[in-house]
């Protein structure tokens, strides 16, 4: 049973989203203030995590920077009633995977969470020896690593999933749309740059200083990985 950490102020609604999670077939906790929801989220082996952001003690943004230092592949979805663009893509650049906007159904709770543990499981399935390589790029799979002509790059957990997706996918256009699905399990936002962010920093880190060149885009279709 995969079991679901709640951190959320508001005690309607975290017992809501308890109940709800729990008739779906889920084991869950409920933190209502950021110290507390922070120390449970390091200390016991949560599945994933539902984080608002507006919380007593420490702001949810905090806590999922402390998260992500500590468990870099536990899903995180930010629950708020911030929905501005700007808070949407510090949510993300903080590391959450998903980001939700209050008021909202539940039934589209339970469709994202549903989406984030197919991500994990695909994830999962690929942490083998595997090595995938494309010109002079070496991606291992199972110790993290990436190498461009011998050099050791060092990439966050986000931009490794993107290279990662990309590698995989080589030799096609892949949209912008597609990657926050599978990347981030985002319904796509057309208002949100955080695809193209997290592009630009994978450019400079693994095409910048090498040849061939490997990241290109493709104007209104999205981007593809190919030794050009």
């Amino acid at each position: 049973m995969k079991s679901i950490l709640i951190v959320e102020d508001d005690r309607r609604i975290a017992q809501n989203i308890s109940r709800g999670l729990m008739e779906e077939g889920y084991q869950t906790e409920v933190a209502y203030e950021g110290y507390n929801g922070r120390d449970l989220a390091l200390n016991k082996p949560f599945d994933l995590i539902i984080l608002d952001i507006n919380l007593p003690g420490l702001n949810g943004y905090e806590i999922c920077r402390n998260v992500r230092a500590e468990k870099p592949y536990v899903p995180i979805i930010m629950l708020t009633a911030l929905g501005e663009i700007e808070d949407k893509v510090e949510g993300l650049e903080r590391g959450a995977d998903d980001y939700l906007v209050k008021p909202f159904d539940f039934r589209e709770l339970n469709a994202r969470i549903a989406a984030c543990f197919r991500r994990v499981d695909f994830l999962d399935k690929a942490l083998n020896d595997e090595v995938l390589r494309i010109a002079n790029l070496e991606i291992n799979i199972s110790t993290k690593q990436v190498r461009r002509d011998n050099t050791l790059i060092e990439l966050t957990a986000r931009e490794f999933a993107l290279l990662e997706y990309l590698v995989r996918n080589r030799g096609r256009v892949v949209s912008k749309m597609d990657l926050a699905e599978k990347v981030w399990s985002l319904n796509f936002d057309p208002g949100t740059n955080v695809v193209e962010v997290y592009i630009n920093y994978l450019r400079k880190k693994i095409d910048r200083d090498f040849e061939p060149k490997l990241i290109h885009t493709r104007a209104g279709m999205g981007y593809l990985l190919k030794a050009e």
